[in-house]
């Protein structure tokens, strides 16, 4: 699942060639009409597909931004505001093309599911190989409760307080620490990529107990965190499976990933291991994180 950099970087990369561009009007795949047809909601949530093509209809893009996995398409429409919220899933993409024969990957062009033709004769388009993703039109952020709980970016002054004090809290003081900061609530954009690598940078092991783990770790941790994030972030994201930035380009961070998915420890060169973790896969040294 793309992480908070992976996040980032289709962010930087949309915004250049959507903002200031005006939506006239949008298609939604087959799959999507049948999912609603048969009381589902396959990546556009909330609202009817007649309200949500409805609605973008004449929408200028004005910003676009991101908030911890997501990505906000701040929106106008008759001189009022709205909010499109996009979640990528596990595989879902952004695609900015003048002709849908301009998507090179196959997998990609198969599984289109939402066209939002622009005014301007180009094309902005949301793909998704395994559907998890969501399309979610809002009049502002307020409106969808879950947006409000996560925690603070982690890049905030504010973030690493947030993170002491939710770690100390009996709901999570005796989960693993790998569960805790993957948790959005507790640090915003963490996933297991991200996680496994910082906690192998501090040599903690990913099932420890976080109360287990001193104020002074806890707060190196943070730091490390943000560190890999950051790094992520320049590198243009990991491109792992099926991730890609907008148009199909690659990150690079995945050349520079130091445990995960890894079969031997590229420190001590003992064999690794792994656990599960909320339900993830966690690749761990045995020898070297304790």
């Amino acid at each position: 699942m793309p992480e908070l950099p992976e996040v980032e970087g289709v962010v930087r990369e949309l915004s250049p060639v959507s903002i200031g561009r005006t939506i006239s009007d949008v298609n939604v795949s087959d799959v999507i009409r049948k999912s609603k047809e048969l009381g589902k909601e396959a990546i556009v949530k909330g609202k009817t597909l007649e309200d949500f093509i409805e609605e973008l209809a004449t929408m200028t893009i004005v910003d676009i931004t991101r908030r911890s996995k997501y990505i906000y398409f701040h929106l106008e429409k008759d001189g009022l505001p709205h909010l499109l919220v996009s979640h990528l899933g596990m595989t879902g993409a952004w695609f900015v093309v003048d002709t849908l024969e301009a998507i090179t990957e196959q997998k990609f062009k198969n599984h289109i599911h939402v066209v939002f033709n622009m005014a301007d004769g180009g094309l902005l388009v949301y793909s998704d190989i395994r559907r998890f993703g969501e399309l979610r039109l809002l009049q502002k952020e307020e409106d969808y409760l879950p947006l409000m709980k996560m925690a603070p970016e982690p890049f905030e002054s504010i973030a690493v307080d947030h993170f002491l004090a939710m770690a100390a809290l009996p709901k999570y003081a005796r989960k693993p620490i790998k569960e805790v900061i993957m948790d959005g609530h507790v640090i915003s954009g963490c996933g297991n990529i991200y996680a496994t690598e910082a906690l192998f940078r501090m040599k903690i092991h990913p099932g420890r107990a976080t109360e287990r783990i001193s104020e002074k770790r806890k707060r190196e941790l943070f730091q490390e965190i943000v560190d890999v994030l950051q790094e992520s972030i320049d590198a243009g994201g990991s491109s792992i499976s099926d991730y890609r930035n907008i148009n199909g380009e690659a990150g690079t961070m995945q050349t520079r990933l130091k445990m995960y998915g890894k079969k031997v420890c590229g420190t001590c060169g003992k064999d690794t291991k792994s656990m599960k973790i909320a339900g993830r896969t966690s690749v761990y040294c045995p020898k070297c994180q304790r």
